[in-house]
Order: C-alpha cells, then sequence, then structure tokens
C-alpha cells in the first residue's frame, strides 16, 4: 500500500517538528510531532508552528523522543508487506530515513520499504491543504491530489 508522507522541519537543514503518514485507503494515519530547539528561522515560527496541534484530538500525541517514533513508525507500515512511501520533497524521505535509525549502527525492524519521490508541476500541498505547513494535512492534500490524477 501507498502511505503519503508530509514533514515540517526547522527551516532547511534543520531538525524534524512532525511528520504525517496517511495511507492511500483511508485507514488510520499516523501524525508524530517532535520536541525542538527555538526555530531558527522566522517564517517556521509564523506557519508551522502555531498549526502543529490543528488535528483531530485521536492523533493528538505527546512529542516523540526519536526512538519512539521509529517504533511507532515501524509499527505502523510493518503489518504491511509492501509498504510504498510517496512524498513531493526530497527532504521528506530524508527525514523520515533518518529516524528509521534508531541508534547507530541499528535500524527498526521494518519490511522492505520502497520509496517514489514525485516531481509535480503545477502542484503545491500547501496551498491545496485544509491547514497549510500542517504535516497531516500537506500529506491529505498529495494523496487527494494523487489520487485524482489516477483513472
Amino acid at each position: 500500500m501507498r502511505y503519503f508522507l508530509d514533514t515540517e522541519f526547522n527551516g532547511f537543514g534543520g531538525e524534524l517538528i512532525s511528520l504525517a503518514l496517511v495511507p492511500e485507503d483511508g485507514s488510520e494515519e499516523l501524525y508524530l510531532t517532535f520536541a525542538h530547539e527555538a526555530p531558527t528561522h522566522p517564517w517556521v515560527e509564523r506557519h508551522v508552528l502555531p498549526f502543529l496541534d490543528h488535528v483531530p484530538d485521536h492523533l493528538r500525541l505527546p512529542r516523540s523522543s526519536r526512538s519512539d517514533a521509529a517504533a511507532t513508525i515501524a509499527m505502523f507500515v510493518g503489518a504491511d508487506s509492501d509498504p510504498e512511501i510517496v512524498a513531493d520533497w526530497p527532504t521528506d524521505i530524508e527525514l523520515f530515513c533518518g529516524l528509521l535509525s534508531s541508534a547507530p549502527g541499528q535500524i527498526v525492524p521494518l519490511p522492505q520499504i520502497r520509496f517514489r519521490l514525485l516531481t509535480l508541476t503545477n502542484f503545491s500541498t500547501a496551498e491545496n491543504s485544509a491547514v497549510p505547513h500542517n504535516a497531516l494535512h500537506d500529506a491529505r492534500a498529495l494523496r487527494a491530489h494523487v489520487l485524482g490524477l489516477e483513472p
């Protein structure tokens, strides 16, 4: 199954602030937030942080540690025999993969995962999102757009 991925991070090259995985079939979604340093970029302060908790109550989990996030992701996609992570920005995949390494030289137990980076012209997840720059809503917008392109 495909899982649509979006992340928010503390400016380019900055630490991960939130991550969402939205399954193509509309089943349970995953939304994680992380403790972070003070924003290094004013844009993050204005456009990301105020909207972190604009998600359904059942998805508002305590801030995750990297090791807890790795375990949560492993459980979330681990039951799928053929998961594919779909993103429209390379940093999303980079940050996702960075979480999978739970300790130096260790990776959480996962099935084989495929990644697909989409180059979408004339489409912006944030511009089509119910809550722009919220990872969950942006991942939902990506899913809706991609599924809308398919027959």
